[in-house]
């Protein structure tokens, strides 16, 4: 079974970055699909950006596009969050999960293995 631990969050003032990771234990995840997410309280789970199981491949929600960049070590069982020019809208809690069957995703209820998250507050 795998075990998914999110880290890199905190507190950012608008227009700053931060790198999220999520390191998998337990199993190797070099060969599936993986995914970001992110939540605020009283609010659904949010699709945030997904990777194919090689990294070919990368999807992102309209909100993050051309600011957060997803990418993935599989030597290092890892997937990364790049965030750029992030803005206060963007704070939430973000989580990493991975899809057993088929391919990216981006709807969460196909996820599986989420981890804690780790928070992530933008400040204006």
């Amino acid at each position: 079974q795998v075990q998914l631990v999110e880290s890199g969050g905190g507190l950012v003032q608008a227009g700053g970055s931060r790198r999220l990771s999520c390191a998998a234990s337990g199993r190797s995840f070099s060969m599936l699909p993986m995914g970001w997410f992110r939540q605020v309280p009283g609010e659904e789970r949010e699709f945030v950006a997904t990777i194919s199981r090689t990294g070919d491949r990368t999807t992102y929600a309209d909100s993050v596009k051309g600011r957060f960049t997803i990418s993935r070590d599989n030597a290092k069982n890892t997937m990364y969050l790049q965030m750029n020019s992030l803005k206060p809208e963007d704070t939430a809690v973000y989580y990493c999960a991975l899809k057993l069957y088929g391919l990216e995703s981006q709807k969460a209820n196909e996820f599986t293995g989420w981890g804690q998250g780790t928070q992530v507050t933008v400040s204006s």
